[in-house]
This record gives structure tokens, sequence and C-alpha cells, in this order.
């Protein structure tokens, strides 16, 4: 091989590299994140996220340019679900104020990213983006995770979306309004159960009294029959 083709072959593989390279680092990375502990889980914009906390049981993930809300009904221990409320209000500005698009297969709208400044997220995150947003919102009545994913790039949006995991943590919990029911009845039948044992030891203590009464009087009539025969 001559020097000319050596020189040829080592641009080429420089290109092919660099193209490469290139690709990667101007790609988008993620990583998997848990919206509930140990289980329900979705994939963010690497290194970009930050995760600003719980709010009376919503959770809420921002980056540069989107944002994640996430609430779990079964995790929310409140007896009035205040979040479950302002998060469905969210979800219906969402809709009612956007454009319906399929995103990757998802259901989607466009929104202006105003108006998520007049929700202002539950007064506790406030966003400041501008322009247009495309907005998912997911739930899934087996894990009662609901998720909304707002961010100005919708691949990224459909991307996450996709990418969600879901994976049920409280199998063996029922509904407060279930839990309810549930200690009331158990509550009537502890009440029924002494009822019964009072009402077994009044009848013993009667019958005993009866008993005791018939032995008095056999005494008695005995007593007299002897003191007849002196």
């Amino acid at each position: 091989m001559d020097n000319k083709n050596a020189i040829i072959i080592g641009i080429v593989l420089i290109i092919v590299v660099g193209g490469i390279i290139f690709l990667v680092s101007s790609s988008q990375q993620y990583e998997r994140i848990d919206v509930t502990p140990n289980g329900t889980s979705i994939e963010v914009p690497y290194n970009k996220t930050t995760y600003e906390g719980e709010f009376q049981s919503a959770k809420v993930w921002d980056w540069d340019e989107g944002i994640l809300i996430t609430y779990n009904s079964y995790a929310d221990t409140n007896y009035v679900k205040i979040t479950q409320i302002g998060f469905e209000t969210l979800n219906d500005i969402v809709k009612t104020t956007g454009e319906k698009q399929d995103l990757g297969g998802q259901t989607g709208y466009v929104i202006d990213a105003d108006k998520l400044l007049e929700i202002h997220l539950f007064d506790m995150v406030k966003v400041n983006y501008k322009g247009k947003f495309y907005c998912i919102s997911l739930s899934n009545n087996t894990t009662h995770d609901n998720i909304l994913i707002c961010c100005k790039d919708k691949d990224m949006a459909a991307h996450m979306a996709q990418s969600v995991e879901y994976k049920n943590v409280y199998k063996n919990k029922t509904p407060d309004i279930e839990d309810t029911i549930q200690t009331v009845n158990e509550t009537i039948q502890t009440v029924n159960d002494t009822v019964e044992t009072v009402n077994n030891i009044s009848e013993d203590v009667n019958n005993l009294a009866h008993e005791y009464e018939k032995y008095t009087n056999s005494t008695n009539n005995s007593s007299a029959i002897a003191i007849g025969w002196v």
C-alpha cells in the first residue's frame, strides 16, 4: 500500500470516527429514575434533570427545557385528596387549551408554556418557560401512577412516555373508602361479638340463679320434712 492510499484511508477513518463521536455527543442521553420507590420508573434527560421535591404527594422534576410531574393516589395518605384534584385540574387545562397531536404513538397536546405559569404547579414550583410545549399525560389504574410530561422537544416527550415501566408496589392496599368500610364492619362485628358474650354471660347467670333457687327450695323442703319427723 503506497502512502497516498494510506493517507486516504486515514482521512476516511478520521471522518467516520469523528461522525460517530459527533452523533453520540449530540444525541440526548437518558437516565432512569423511580417515580415511586422501587416501583414505576421513567427515563429523563441525563445529567440535566433536577428533583425539586415532593409537594403534597406530588413529585416534580425539571430541566432546562421541560418538566415532569407525578402523583400516585395510593401513596397519598391524606384523607382528602387535594393534590389529586389539583393534578386532574392541571391535566384538564393541558387538554382543553392544547392542540391534540400524535407524539410517537402517544396522545399528546401542544400548549403555550405560559399556561403553565398560570398554574404555578401547586403554588410551590415556579416554572419559567416560553414558547410551545409538548405534553403527554399518562395514568395506570393498576399501579395508580399519574404522570405528566411537558417539554419543548416532542421527540424527548415521546421517548420519555415510551420509556415508562409500570410496577405496582401497593398490591395489598385498598382504597380509603374500602378501608373505612372494612374498619366499620370489623367494629360492628366486635360489638356484636361483645353483645353476644354479654348475653351468654347473662343467660348463664340466670341459669345459675334459677338452679340456686331450686337448690334453696329443695333444701328448705328437706329441712321441713326432717323437722316433721322429729
